[in-house]
């Protein structure tokens, strides 16, 4: 079940340019800067009243997010949504239909389970599926 906003991913070509406005311009702390190698991105995290900003920036041409750079430019990427049961939200959307990008949960930022649907299910808005891992599970940073 959806519990609340987990994130917002914001794509950016430049995340020192972006890090300068969203610290310098808009007040904001940067609480970190974390590679995420299954995605082939840099990402900034920014905590705002609860919700995580993040600031992906790709690693690799060949990646989701630079190729989202390419057609769509700079801007909004998705909207994540934190679930406390990935296998059984998967399966729950996969029943009514909804195009599963990732099936099977991966990690992401911050060790993270994560899984993205496909915008052509959810009326153009590429959504991510988030539950935070275990505090009892060893994650490497």
């Amino acid at each position: 079940m959806i519990q609340q906003i987990d994130h917002i991913g914001i794509a950016v070509k430049n995340l020192n340019q972006q890090l300068q406005f969203y610290t310098e311009v808009l007040g904001l702390t940067c609480d970190g800067i974390e590679d995420v190698p299954d995605q082939r991105v840099k990402v900034a995290i920014f905590k705002l009243a609860g919700v995580r900003i993040e600031l992906i920036q790709p690693t690799a041409d060949d990646s989701p997010v630079a190729k989202f750079l390419a057609q769509r430019g700079e801007g909004l990427h998705h909207i994540a949504y934190r679930v406390d049961d990935m296998p059984g939200e998967l399966k729950r959307l996969a029943a009514h239909q909804v195009q599963l990008i990732d099936p099977m949960p991966r990690i992401g930022a911050g060790g993270q389970q994560i899984a993205f649907l496909h915008p052509r299910s959810t009326f153009g808005v590429l959504i991510e599926l988030c539950q935070p891992r275990d505090p009892s599970m060893p994650h490497s940073e």
